[in-house]
């Protein structure tokens, strides 16, 4: 990819209305929820770590922790410098964060041995990139795309990520897990995430600030109730 390709101006959103720096205040600054989200983590952390008496961190949930801070740093530089290069500082953040948490979710709060955490791990994630690839292919057959690749703003992305958390919530409501509670509201608030994001450029006419920031401040919601679950019930301590 060129430097040209990199440099490249991108205009997405409702609240951008040119390719300035501060074009997108509001988009920018409501990613502090994603910092606020790994502060409230590592409170939580560091809180019930003292109260018992640990003397080693445990460096698998802090890596969850910065990388959740990671998020909003990433987002930032997309929504100030808008170019492509800074779409990849947006997007990489979020599916490493993703990627690590499912796994570590798997492991810690459900508890299989690491070998079993791994096989359902990938077999989870062979699930989520086929309903991917199905929405995917489904979209392009119905010719229904629009400027965000997919119908829906690009929001497909996410789909199987609320079938997933859908579906996890509901093994811990079999399971009868004290970490039921807090994946369920998770999951809800995403849902409620990815309907502002979608509808984010449908709007303008009406609202030209548009719905992205409160994407970014329900997911700032979000990713601290899914940093809560892990640091209440995923610490090996709690297993």
């Amino acid at each position: 990819m060129s430097t040209q390709t990199l440099m490249t101006s991108i205009d997405i959103y409702c609240e951008r209305t040119d390719a300035g720096y501060w074009s997108e205040p509001i988009n920018a600054l409501t990613n502090l929820s994603f910092i606020l989200a790994a502060l409230w983590g590592y409170w939580i952390y560091h809180r019930l770590h003292k109260k018992n008496g640990e003397t080693k961190g445990d460096i698998l949930i802090l890596i969850a922790i910065f990388m959740a801070g990671l998020i909003g740093a990433g987002s930032f530089l997309f929504h100030t410098h808008a170019q492509v290069w800074s779409s990849f500082a947006d997007v990489i953040p979020i599916w490493t964060f993703v990627a690590y948490y499912l796994f570590l979710a798997i492991y810690r709060i459900v508890g299989p041995s690491l070998a079993r955490a791994f096989r359902i791990y990938g077999i989870t994630l062979v699930c989520i990139i086929a309903v991917l690839f199905a929405f995917s292919r489904s979209l392009l057959a119905s010719n229904e795309a629009d400027a965000g690749g997919d119908g829906l703003n690009g929001s497909t992305q996410y789909l199987p990520g609320i079938i997933a958390l859908y579906g996890f919530a509901l093994v811990l409501q079999l399971r009868k897990h004290a970490a039921r509670g807090w994946i369920l509201a998770a999951a809800i608030v995403f849902t409620i995430s990815i309907f502002f994001r979608t509808i984010d450029m449908r709007v303008c006419s009406a609202f030209p600030l548009g719905t992205h920031f409160l994407w970014h401040t329900l997911n700032g919601l979000f990713i601290a109730l899914l940093l809560q679950t892990l640091v209440r019930f995923g610490r090996k301590s709690a297993r």
